[in-house]
């Protein structure tokens, strides 16, 4: 099947729910694998941009898209930052005791 760069950015969009819904579940092991998917998601972009252009009439679709992927990636900081806090705490830790 051949995927056209539209069908990227939805595919981005979806994983990027994906990881949301993760963070909200405190599934963060998920949240790191669906990052995986979305850094190969995103070098398939790149790639198929290189070949592809987006016709115009998709061009306000890859912006809803954006703007979508730029709040779910605002609303998963907003819940890690509570488990970031703690990983920290916990990295101190283990530090002081190596010391």
């Amino acid at each position: 099947m051949h995927n056209t760069l539209i069908d990227y950015y939805r595919a981005l969009e979806a994983a990027s729910l994906s990881m949301l819904e993760a963070a909200r579940s405190d599934d963060w092991d998920g949240v790191v694998r669906l990052e995986g998917t979305c850094a190969v998601l995103i070098e398939q972009l790149r790639f198929a941009s290189t070949t592809q252009e987006l016709p115009t009439e998709q061009r306000a679709e890859k912006s809803g898209i954006m703007r979508r992927i730029l709040a779910n990636d605002a609303q998963i900081r907003y819940l890690a930052e509570p488990w970031m806090v703690h990983f920290e705490k916990k990295l101190e830790g283990l530090q002081h005791m190596l010391h």
